[in-house]
């Protein structure tokens, strides 16, 4: 059986656009609107992390084979047989996102990074072809 894997880089589209409109809007304040040039620096400051995602572009992801599920987000990267999963929970946040935790035999839950965790429908399959069990709980707040 061939090895499922997905994997994503950080850098968009939407955040390519998204940043200067931000940065645009924030110098038209400061220009036309005679904004505080302290407040629209703050404001600026919460962009910062954004740029530096599209400068150094990480690269995140996770590979599922026939012995491991492996993901790997940024400089973070973690590994574990099949033979000690017990069951992934996938959970459907009120946001419409979907979450997931390995549950090991020991009863230990491992949360993949939202950013390594591939769509749903094509995790579950995967999974599902491996004969691990899923679970899917819709719209929990609280694990």
């Amino acid at each position: 059986m061939a090895a499922y894997t997905y994997r994503r880089h950080a850098r968009s589209r939407t955040a390519l656009l998204v940043l200067p409109a931000i940065w645009a809007a924030l110098g038209a304040g400061w220009l036309w609107l005679d904004a505080s040039g302290w407040l629209v620096g703050l404001l600026g400051l919460f962009t910062l992390p954004a740029l530096w995602e599209l400068f150094t572009n990480p690269s995140s992801g996770l590979t599922l084979d026939t012995d491991n599920l492996s993901w790997v987000t940024g400089k973070r990267d973690a590994k574990i047989a099949l033979a000690q999963i017990d069951r992934v929970r996938l959970d459907t946040r009120l946001d419409m996102s979907v979450r997931a935790t390995v549950i090991l035999k020991t009863g230990r839950k491992i949360k993949l990074p939202f950013e390594a965790t591939p769509p749903h429908r094509a995790l579950e399959t995967a999974l599902h072809a491996r004969g691990i069990t899923t679970e899917r709980h819709h719209f929990t707040l609280i694990q």
